[in-house]
């Protein structure tokens, strides 16, 4: 009989569990159909928005440059081939320390002077010539490599980009700045309104941006003022600019 009246008891337990839970969900389902907000609680009742940002300027270290050599053939002497200018060019670069792992070709073409070809005069047969490009370290030297360069065979020297070894160090620094500036915002802002700064809650990693580079006009002036025997100073390149943003949410206390 103790038995049975235990047994009773616990079903009787569970049914009442049982039926409450259910009325619950048919409450929530009918508020929900009425569109009627269901609310739960907020662990954060009281937050702050705060942004922090950071930056700095750096000299590039990692300096990359196109150069095109081709053909050419002054009068009464035999065509400059291209195999000869290649050759001098890979020793004018090897003699200042640039090896060939940092050398690469970007192009390959041909060219016919149409002026000579339309006076039909013999000997004017197709030049050729090749575009590499080369990674400095210092446009000090870019300025060696300059003075080394057959300037009958080049035709062009470009900046196409420029960057830093250690980029994704500085980076990481910035992030780091940037977050402590937010929280520093944090504090101030919540003493002024008599609150306390608590833990943070999200926080927004800023978009990593690819830094201002040179134009090929500026790079090709720069060049211009670097080689003139009259420039008498050393000209170095626009520091890159890197600057990092974050958003971070805190709670208040």
């Amino acid at each position: 009989m103790l038995l049975q009246n235990v047994s009773c008891k616990k079903r009787l337990i569970m049914k009442t569990i049982l039926t409450s839970l259910a009325f619950a969900l048919l409450v929530q389902t009918s508020m929900a159909q009425q569109g009627q907000p269901v609310y739960t609680v907020n662990p954060f009742p009281k937050t702050i928005s705060v942004s922090g940002s950071a930056e700095m300027e750096i000299v590039p270290d990692e300096i990359y440059v196109q150069i095109t050599l081709m053909e050419y053939q002054k009068k009464g002497e035999s065509k400059k081939d291209l195999e000869s200018i290649r050759a001098a060019f890979l020793a004018a670069c090897r003699a200042i320390g640039i090896p060939d792992s940092l050398i690469s070709i970007a192009s390959y073409s041909g060219y016919n002077n149409y002026y000579e070809l339309k006076k039909k005069k013999k000997g004017t047969d197709m030049l050729a010539q090749i575009t590499y490009q080369v990674k400095f370290s210092s446009s000090r030297q870019m300025d060696e490599l300059v003075e080394k360069l057959d300037d009958d065979a080049t035709k062009n020297f470009q900046i196409v980009s420029t960057s830093h070894s250690k980029m994704p160090e500085f980076r990481k620094q910035l992030k780091i700045k940037a977050v402590q500036i937010a929280r520093e915002k944090g504090l101030y802002l919540s003493e002024a309104i008599g609150e306390k700064l608590g833990e943070a809650i999200t926080i927004n990693e800023p978009a990593e941006w690819q830094p201002y580079f040179m134009s090929s006009a500026q790079s090709n002036m720069l060049m211009r003022d670097q080689a003139s025997p009259e420039s008498g100073s050393q000209i170095d390149f626009k520091k890159m600019k890197l600057r990092f943003e974050v958003n971070v949410v805190f709670a208040l206390k």
